[in-house]
């Protein structure tokens, strides 16, 4: 039996309706279109769908049983439909986001909450596990942004340039670096340097000034929240070198720490936001970018 989507309408809408005039007129066809079309339905179920010496017109055993289909697919068709409508207007679609940027979390939820206040038929999810092989996700298409400091040059992705940022050092107010106009690397060679659980090739200090001075820390010590970080640098525990953002929002509420530049000249990274190219003009996905391009610097103001 092949059944078409207006077959439904038509009996849902005669249903409704009583007759076969008022669902023709519902339907915009003329009635003698609507009659040649229940005949050659129920040609096809070889089975009368309608009982038709009742007024109003009521639907038989048969003809409820496709009732009871198109009551289930019909309201499915159409949320489908305004999802499609979605999709090409620009109002929906999906934002999953990986990181490359651990401390990222910071300004990223304050830039969510504003997006999704502005765009609350866009999917959004953050996919922290798949933050270090984020740019293969990407055109996988597993996810649709990317936050990272490491441009590449890859066919088919756009690295749009979010922010600047310094890694500044933090230390106890009674630690003895907390003296030093800037600190240096060999600085940390009696330190130990508490950081985030990443790859140190993801983390600026090695990046920037261990690795190119080949000097390595004391010890490390690796942990998961930019707040217990502090905790521990502010008890004299250890030292630690985070993005400008984090150390102006924890130094309003730990007055115990003091913040270094690194090396004399201090050091300054960006922030990208890597996209597919055919995403990045999409409505949604550029308000994103603007946000992300003009929250997170508030945070390094702050204070």
């Amino acid at each position: 039996m092949h059944i078409e989507f207006r077959h439904l309408r038509t009996i849902k809408a005669i249903h409704e309706c009583g007759g076969l005039a008022k669902a023709a007129d519902q339907l915009h066809i003329t009635q003698s279109a609507l009659s040649h079309q229940i005949k050659g339905l129920e040609d096809q179920a070889g089975l009368e769908l309608f009982v038709r010496r009742s007024k109003p017109m009521r639907l038989s055993a048969a003809g409820m049983k496709l009732l009871r289909l198109a009551e289930e697919v019909l309201p499915r068709i159409e949320a489908l439909e305004d999802e499609f409508s979605g999709l090409r207007s620009g109002k929906a679609g999906r934002l999953h986001i990986a990181i490359e940027c651990h401390a990222c979390f910071d300004w990223l939820l304050p830039v969510l909450e504003a997006f999704r206040t502005a765009w609350p038929e866009v999917d959004v999810d953050i996919r922290p596990g798949l933050q270090f092989e984020a740019l293969p996700a990407l055109l996988r298409e597993e996810v649709d942004l990317v936050v990272s400091s490491d441009p590449e040059d890859l066919d088919g992705v756009d690295f749009t340039p979010l922010f600047d940022y310094e890694p500044v050092f933090i230390c106890s107010k009674d630690h003895p670096l907390a003296q030093k106009d800037f600190i240096s690397a060999e600085d940390f060679a009696q330190e130990t340097l508490i950081t985030y659980p990443v790859d140190r090739a993801r983390l600026d200090v090695f990046t920037e000034v261990l690795m190119p001075a080949g000097i390595e820390p004391k010890a490390i010590r690796r942990v998961e929240l930019s707040a217990v970080i502090v905790l521990l640098v502010a008890s004299m525990r250890g030292v630690a070198v985070l993005p400008d953002w984090v150390v102006r929002g924890q130094a309003l509420q730990n007055a115990s720490i003091v913040s270094k530049r690194l090396t004399q000249n201090g050091v300054t990274k960006r922030l990208y936001g890597a996209t597919r190219a055919e995403d990045t003009a999409k409505p949604f996905m550029a308000n994103v970018l603007r946000l992300a391009r003009t929250e997170p610097p508030k945070l390094q103001r702050r204070g």
